[in-house]
């Protein structure tokens, strides 16, 4: 079965196809695109060894050539050295402006390239072909690309939106369970920022989504790209509404940089935790009910994901390193952090309005 969401931006409008089976008829869902039967396809070494033989089949059987790069898979590679690299690879493979880049591969590569096609020649379109979790809920869907600097994470990069977006959710079979756990960290966010009753459907069905079962899968994909795409058509840029889907994100990445953005603590790991903190903030500040907090936990719990900032491996900073490593986020606005907190499950906003001195409790609390 293959579903499909659309985002209606106006030129930039594209679809998001969901189901199984899409690498191997990626061909027939690119072939509309082109204008000479060819693409450049960049991923990285794990997922090119596992995907891209598939997808090079799927493209030939519309006659489509294929030429790819793999680079090395990990957080560090989405940096200045790799971009560089890939830029310069698809000059040498002469693209020309009306031609498309495959992004094959999770939210690292995703990222890139989309950054990649975006400074390419003033702009070049791209595909996104998400094989994790995190990247078929989340990173591929919207437009946001970027690298990250010394200085924190994304904080280099540019908006530009997809031509297509291919989530093949067989792949997610070949996913590491601790890989797919973190891409579902994502898929509560959704349910935790704006739609309680999804919330509850994870509640009851996120077992057997874990375990493999098809259709779970797909609804779950079908329903966090959908509610994206909403926020994204009300703010493609971030002025406002977008910034609901940083909840956790301020903590988050607080904690990825003081794990050097490591393995210790995977993004979508990052956003389960920080959920978690951020719904602790909302109850300590009286704005959600005590509950709410302790049922986040318990269905992350439930799960078998990380929940605590206890749960992650080795030595954390003291609350004030962490506070200031917060600072260094894009979502601090005229020096203030920004935070999404919550007045119940499914009821996220925005706000600077938070004291200093609560956020460090909840996180003088969660280390000791």
């Amino acid at each position: 079965m293959i579903t499909e969401v659309h985002v209606p931006l106006g030129e930039r409008a594209y679809d998001i196809r969901i189901g199984g089976g899409l690498l191997g008829r990626a061909g027939a869902e690119i072939a509309p695109l082109l204008h000479r039967s060819r693409v450049a396809v960049i991923t990285d070494e794990n997922v090119g060894a596992r995907h891209l033989d598939t997808l090079r089949t799927g493209l030939a059987a519309e006659g489509i050539e294929m030429v790819s790069l793999a680079l090395p898979p990990g957080e560090s590679t989405k940096g200045w050295p790799q971009f560089s690299r890939a830029v310069e690879w698809l000059l040498e493979q002469k693209v020309e402006r009306r031609d498309v880049v495959v992004a094959l591969g999770g939210g690292v590569i995703g990222d890139l390239v989309g950054f990649a096609a975006a400074v390419l020649r003033r702009g070049v379109r791209f595909v996104q072909i998400p094989t994790s979790l995190l990247a078929q809920v989340d990173s591929s869907v919207g437009g946001k690309t970027g690298i990250n600097a010394p200085q924190g994470k994304n904080l280099i990069g540019a908006f530009h939106q997809p031509s297509l977006v291919l989530a093949d959710t067989d792949v997610l079979k070949t996913l590491p369970t601790r890989d797919f756990l973190a891409g579902y960290g994502e898929v509560v966010k959704y349910g935790l920022l704006g739609d309680a009753a999804f919330f509850e459907w994870l509640e009851e069905n996120g077992p057997a989504l874990a375990a493999g079962d098809d259709d779970a899968r797909i609804y779950a994909v079908r329903r966090s790209c959908e509610m994206k795409a909403e926020i994204v058509v009300r703010d493609e840029t971030e002025q406002g509404d977008r910034a609901l889907l940083n909840l956790g994100h301020t903590f988050c990445h607080a904690l990825e940089a003081a794990t050097g953005y490591s393995d210790r603590l995977l993004h979508g790991e990052g956003v389960a935790v920080g959920c978690a903190l951020a719904f602790e903030l909302s109850s300590r500040l009286g704005l959600c009910a005590q509950e709410d907090p302790s049922r986040v936990r318990a269905h992350l719990k439930a799960m078998g994901m990380k929940c605590d900032l206890s749960d992650i491996p080795g030595d954390l900073p003291g609350a004030e390193a962490l506070l200031e490593l917060m600072g260094q986020d894009k979502k601090v606005v005229d020096g203030q952090l920004r935070f999404i907190l919550a007045r119940g499950i499914g009821q996220a906003f925005v706000t600077s309005d938070v004291p200093r001195e609560a956020v460090l409790d909840v996180l003088h609390d969660g280390l000791s």
